[in-house]
């Protein structure tokens, strides 16, 4: 039988694909082919939109500052005027006058023979109860003093002690807390009214203790000389509000000037010199 040139290569043809064997030989097995051969993982794999959106934030990235977080702390309150007489935490001392120097509170009440303002009368009325009920003696020295009585006050102390002296016990007109209607001093009617060893006594005891309460706080502390520039006065409460009052206490600050963030006011400013 004779046979065609194109049938006798189609024979061959399928006698060779008949005769591959089905498992690669021993010399060539299939794991020594590198992946990256393989033409299905040759092409690198592209992240959908949404999923590259996904991904995290690379930190201090100024391009991609990531969400806002919110400070947990509670916003700062509005810091009191310390300078304006008619505020309840202003701040009067020998480097800090009153302005105008004659400044005067607008309305005074009387409490037992005192003048003050009438926030500092309803709080120290309360006091006043408070001690008493507890056994406490206790009475109001002095209040409210206007420029000229604590002008002629600090006259007194000068011609008795002279100037220098003086400074250390009274303020000079247009200085003093008492100005202000905001300053109480207090005694229990016994020797050591308006002398260090009130701190001793059962009215200068309990007014140190519980005088923050009613808003009170004794204003020139003890060893503080140096800052508030006047000896120890364990009779000079100073009206600040029971809030203020109690963060001063809390703060653990030894005087008013530190607890307001003010420097120490040691003495008075030097004056300048005259042209004679």
């Amino acid at each position: 039988m004779g046979w065609s040139r194109a049938a006798a290569a189609l024979l061959l043809a399928v006698l060779a694909a008949g005769c591959a064997p089905e498992t690669p030989p021993p010399s060539a097995p299939a794991t020594s082919v590198p992946a990256t051969s393989s033409p299905a993982v040759a092409h690198p794999t592209v992240a959908s939109p949404a999923a590259a959106s996904a991904s995290p934030t690379p930190p201090g990235d100024p391009a991609h500052p990531g969400p806002e977080v919110p400070d947990p702390r509670p916003a700062p309150g509005p810091r009191p005027d310390l300078d304006d007489p008619a505020s309840t935490a202003v701040v009067v001392n020998k480097r800090r006058p009153l302005v105008p120097a004659d400044w005067a509170p607008p309305a005074l009440q009387d409490v037992e023979g005192h003048r003050m303002r009438p926030e500092v009368a309803a709080a120290l009325r309360g006091l006043l109860a408070e001690a008493r009920a507890a056994g406490v003696p206790i009475r109001i020295v002095s209040g409210y003093r206007s420029y000229d009585v604590q002008a002629e006050t600090y006259a007194g102390w000068v011609a008795q002690l002279g100037q220098a002296e003086a400074d250390a016990v009274s303020a000079r007109p247009g200085h003093s807390e008492h100005q202000t209607g905001l300053a109480v001093d207090v005694g229990d009617g016994g020797p050591c009214d308006l002398r260090e060893c009130f701190a001793g006594t059962a009215a200068g005891t309990w007014v140190a203790e519980h005088g923050p309460r009613h808003g009170f706080v004794i204003r020139y502390p003890q060893g503080a000389r140096a800052t508030t520039g006047y000896a120890y006065e364990p009779w000079h409460l100073r009206y600040l509000g029971p809030e203020r009052a109690g963060a001063l206490v809390r703060s653990g600050a030894g005087t008013l000037e530190e607890f307001s963030g003010l420097p120490p006011a040691p003495d008075y400013p030097a004056e300048p010199p005259r042209d004679d």
